[in-house]
């Protein structure tokens, strides 16, 4: 992994040169991970044009710096902002500054510019790093498969001994416990299990609710393993399943194999989105999908591509995303079935290792 911290370091800085900026503050710890391989929580990487890159972090995080980063380390007690400003008021050499501008708080961008010598501009850039993110090494790829293979055997362990009534944040924690028993990290956002009507809120919170006897359970869990993280829901009913539930499940695999189908190099994000909606049309539930299609994941659950109406963005080789169509019906429930996929030369990869035929509790 050293070598491809230099390599996306060399791209970083070759981009800045392109830009005409002298260096860049990244203050995102996601992009200072995927930059340099630090994992503390405090830290600030400073990547000149030309140069060596400096991470600044405080004692805490000292040893565990030596131990992770190959470029220049520097332990401040103060600020960390404040100590790369102070440095680069004595490097007269680095006057266009970026900083990403959608990733700082506004007070830390303060405190830096009054910290700086007025000879320094600071140039806000925006989204930089995350667009080299979004296609990810083999490496890459293969901490997000292992990554959903814990959350998706998690997930078996559990829904095998699911039954009424069981509730849905004591379902939740278990799922959390299991992950991490598998080798996770933690989870890669609060697990959630919906039952009944409950399902109909596509990002509803786990509470009390105990599950009864032919009622829905959707299920959307996600593991991170070596910051990565994974992401998948399936879905479940206490007892046999009604037509209406069965009609309604039919549809929504049609969706997501058609939006899979679309799945491939040089195609359009919001196209995926399209081919989702236009079977959903086709039966008469547009209405019934209230969210996108699906979203890159890496280092973060939720990054860049969006696979969503009107996305623009043409799909490269190598991007890992989430196809998740739901139908949500206000007062009976709702249904998502959601795999990750990685885009391959000639189409995609289901990294899912479990089937999404609808499970019979």
């Amino acid at each position: 992994m050293v070598s491809e911290y230099s390599q996306r370091l060399e791209r970083i800085a070759a981009e800045l040169r392109r830009s005409r900026l002298d260096a860049l503050i990244v203050t995102a710890p996601p992009n200072i991970r995927y930059l340099s391989g630090f994992t503390g929580s405090n830290a600030v990487l400073l990547v000149p044009a030309d140069g060596e890159a400096v991470l600044y972090t405080d004692p805490r995080y000292e040893i565990q710096a030596d131990e992770e980063v190959s470029c220049a380390v520097k332990v401040s007690r103060k600020p960390l902002l404040k100590a790369v400003a102070a440095d680069l008021a004595r490097r007269r050499s680095l006057r266009r500054i970026g900083f990403e501008s959608g990733r700082i708080r506004y007070a830390d961008y303060l405190s830096l510019r009054e910290a700086l010598p007025a000879s320094r501009a600071l140039e806000p850039q925006t989204d930089l790093i995350e667009r080299l993110r979004m296609v990810k090494s083999d490496a890459e790829v293969e901490a997000i498969r292992r990554s959903m293979a814990i959350a998706a055997e998690a997930c078996q362990k559990v829904m095998a001994s699911l039954r009424p009534p069981a509730r849905e944040a004591e379902v939740a924690a278990e799922l959390d416990c299991q992950m991490r028993r598998l080798g996770a990290e933690k989870s890669a956002f609060e697990t959630i299990v919906l039952f009944g009507e409950h399902a109909a809120l596509p990002h509803g919170r786990p509470g009390p609710r105990a599950l009864r006897q032919g009622e829905l359970v959707l299920v959307d869990v996600g593991a991170v393993l070596e910051g990565y993280a994974s992401d998948m829901t399936r879905m479940a009913v206490a007892g046999q399943p009604n037509e209406r539930l069965r009609r309604l499940y039919r549809v929504l695999l049609e969706a997501q194999r058609a939006a899979l189908e679309e799945l491939r190099p040089g195609v359009r994000a919001g196209m995926v989105d399209r081919a989702a909606r236009r079977v959903l049309e086709r039966h008469g539930l547009a209405d019934c999908f209230v969210h996108s299609t699906g979203h890159g994941l890496g280092l973060e659950v939720h990054e860049a591509p969006r696979l969503g109406k009107g996305e623009n963005l043409r799909l490269r080789a190598g991007m890992v995303i989430t196809v998740e169509p739901g139908i949500y019906v206000e007062g009976w429930g709702g249904l998502r079935v959601e795999d990750t996929v990685v885009v391959t030369s000639n189409g995609c990869e289901i990294l899912t290792p479990l089937g999404k035929e609808l499970i019979v509790l």
